[in-house]
């Protein structure tokens, strides 16, 4: 079983698509959407749509922050660039797609031995960010709290890419991967793999990102794909969204 990992896609079809053509090239049997599907990209209704039918087919899919700003925008004037994007992002989406938003459940299991999540594992409903690595043995503590079975964590939220393991001592490691270059995670260790942004890098390189999880092969690839970023911050510009938006497509930063 090869998972594809897809998290953060922030309404950016052309990056989801490019992610969907790569993944399935590369051998893909299921798709996990990580959260955050919507939110400062500019097609939050197609992207919905895409992600709608690939559930219907047998993917799997919990919920973002962006996800659920966008069901209960703040009625008044926005504090900050997220609330912003809710209020432009609610009023465009239907009813079957707000509905399919609300039942996104906030972690999923993808077989016995691995969790998705969001944002972290400890109270996944707070949407903490897993940015170092004392953020990340709480989140792999709180999956071991769930059901000690479970060896993996996979997440987004955090617009990179990154990898971190305990040692037979339990001391925790962080890894920075290497695009296109297979990592071994053998199931005798725990491991928390966040998969970056696919419709929102913020690393200084405009490629979209995705990883692909190989059960069989205990094997994890993070992937950064080439796609038409230009054609995404067109659209944000158009869609009269802070123009912050469409600048941080196109710096990917």
């Amino acid at each position: 079983m090869k998972i594809a990992l897809l998290s953060d896609i922030h309404a950016n079809w052309q990056a989801l698509q490019a992610c969907l053509a790569h993944a399935r090239a590369q051998g893909a049997d299921q798709m996990a959407l990580l959260g955050d599907l919507v939110g400062y990209g500019a097609d939050p209704g197609p992207v919905l749509d895409c992600c709608m039918a690939l559930v219907a087919e047998g993917a799997l899919a919990v919920r973002g922050n962006h996800d659920a700003a966008s069901l209960a925008p703040p009625p008044a004037a926005a504090a900050n660039l997220g609330e912003q994007s809710a209020q432009w992002t609610a009023p465009r989406l239907n009813a079957a797609q707000r509905e399919f938003l609300a039942s996104l459940p906030l972690t999923a299991r993808a077989g016995p031995d691995v969790l998705l999540v969001h944002a972290s594992a400890d109270a996944p409903e707070r949407w903490h960010y897993v940015a170092d690595s004392n953020a990340a043995e709480r989140s792999m503590a709180a999956a071991t709290q769930i059901d000690p079975a479970i060896r993996y964590v996979f997440s987004g939220h955090v617009h990179e890419q990154a990898l971190y393991f305990l040692t037979p001592t339990a001391k925790l490691m962080r890894f920075t991967p290497r695009p296109g270059v297979p990592v071994p995670v053998p199931p005798h260790r725990q491991w928390l793999a966040i998969a970056g942004s696919c419709g929102q890098p913020r690393d200084g390189d405009v490629r979209a990102m995705y990883a692909l999880y190989d059960a069989a092969a205990a094997q994890i690839t993070f992937h950064r794909v080439a796609y038409d970023h230009l054609a995404a911050v067109a659209a944000v510009r158009a869609s009269g969204q802070p123009g912050f938006f469409a600048e941080r497509l196109e710096k990917g930063r």
